[in-house]
């Protein structure tokens, strides 16, 4: 019998957050390689803002997703928050894909230019994030939102807090 948390019991899940043996088994790379492949549970929110991982490199991921009227401000436009979140997702994984096991991850800073309005009619975007640099303690990227076409909507950079096994509650 499998133990709670175990790599079977989040195959058959829709969404769900990684056990901590899987993670400390595992580089970031793998885990990410079998997230999008199909084999792990994408993460909650991706319900949210629907979003999903299509490439995967060492240093270098990819993240789709496509801009629709629910996600509108006042003004008819996609609110900021959207591209925010693409763009801290894909800059957090490409660190990510840099770390051995049990490493894990936190934004401390996250830095985002907004370059022109995402409406409904913009289409499918693609969220690309490029590690920089992969220290000890903390891990840099950068990261750009861009149409098919290439048009680049939104840009960032963020800075990670890398740590070992689990948080502490205190």
């Amino acid at each position: 019998m499998e133990s709670a948390g175990s790599d079977q019991e989040f195959k058959a899940r829709r969404i769900g957050v990684l056990p901590l043996d899987l993670v400390s088994k595992h580089s970031g790379l793998e885990i990410l390689q079998r997230l999008a492949n199909g084999e792990l549970p994408p993460p909650a929110m991706s319900e949210v803002i629907p979003f999903r991982l299509t490439e995967v490199a060492a240093g270098r991921v990819v993240f789709e997703s496509t801009p629709s009227e629910r996600f509108y401000n006042t003004l008819g436009i996609v609110h900021g928050g959207y591209a925010m979140t693409l763009l801290d997702t894909c800059m957090g994984i490409a660190a990510y894909s840099t770390l051995g096991p049990g490493i894990r991850y936190t934004t401390i800073e996250t830095k985002v230019n907004f370059i022109r309005p995402i409406t409904a009619a913009t289409g499918p975007l693609k969220a690309i994030g490029t590690a920089v640099h992969s220290g000890t303690k903390t891990g840099t990227a950068d990261g750009r939102l861009v149409d098919r076409a290439g048009a680049l909507y939104a840009h960032g950079t963020t800075t990670v807090f890398l740590f070992p096994g689990a948080l502490s509650s205190k």
